[in-house]
């Protein structure tokens, strides 16, 4: 059987989120802490909402619609989601396969040098043919205006921006003098982790972006042929397809350019 490599964005996510479990609690990935995310931490921060709903519809096999999460998270400039739909572009993965786009999305994920993505530009280049090329540079510049970071990431701290000014003054001094806050059904958490500036600040926020991607290397992992399951084999519920409607955030695209 042809063998296809996936990109090991997704192996890095689940391995970074089982050494996240180790650390201490105020230096845990937000992602997956449930009682961050049951207060409502992820509704003020797109880039890691949509990445990690994408990761969920990934797990359940719904790629057409774990395309889609991946590609509104890219639209906020998150560099994991932007590899993961140029890997699935160029393997043909809930999308048409389409490996000049590929590139360019690969190249947007390198834009800030983390290492991993920049080693897989380079792989996609090589392996582009001449007419490749050509489209990669005359169609990525259409998708560079509105996933660069230059755009992007200014879309993401107007967001960041946006919602730390709803915190009030006596939520900012708990990082100072830090209290529990109490998520009914789910648990407690200390306000110091939540309201840390680093996932606050977009100076503080990039900074710690670039303090997980920037040096981690990336694995291969190999998987089987992409198959079309029928709702008969393919367990618990029948996958489903992603809607025709807008998206609920009017500011993100509603399909590929």
């Amino acid at each position: 059987m042809r063998k296809l490599v996936l990109i090991a964005a997704l192996a890095a996510l689940c391995a970074g989120t089982a050494l996240a479990r180790e650390k201490p609690a105020n230096q845990r990935d937000p992602t997956i802490n449930s009682t961050m995310v049951a207060a409502g931490f992820l509704d003020s921060h797109p880039d890691l909402m949509y990445r990690s709903r994408g990761l969920d519809r990934y797990g359940e096999r719904e790629f057409e619609e774990a395309f889609q999460q991946f590609r509104r998270a890219a639209y906020y400039s998150d560099k994991p989601s932007q590899a993961i739909v140029g890997e699935m572009l160029w393997i043909g993965l809930g999308v048409p396969k389409d490996r000049a786009l590929a590139y360019v999305w690969m190249d947007l994920a390198a834009e800030r040098g983390y290492l991993s993505f920049v080693e897989k530009r380079k792989l996609y280049w090589d392996q582009l043919d001449e007419s490749e090329r050509g489209r990669a540079q005359q169609e990525g510049a259409a998708i560079r205006a509105d996933y660069s970071d230059a755009v992007a990431e200014q879309r993401l701290h107007y967001m960041l921006r946006r919602e730390r000014s709803k915190m009030t003054g006596s939520r900012l001094a708990s990082l100072a003098n830090p209290v529990q806050i109490s998520v009914p059904g789910v648990g407690t958490l200390d306000s110091s982790q939540y309201y840390h500036p680093k996932y606050w600040e977009p100076k503080e926020y990039r900074a710690w972006q670039d303090s997980i991607w920037q040096e981690l290397r990336i694995g291969k992992v190999s998987v089987g042929d992409v198959q079309q399951l029928s709702d008969a084999d393919a367990p618990g519920e029948p996958v489903s397809k992603p809607a025709n409607g807008q998206p609920s955030d009017p500011a993100a695209p509603a399909k590929e350019e």
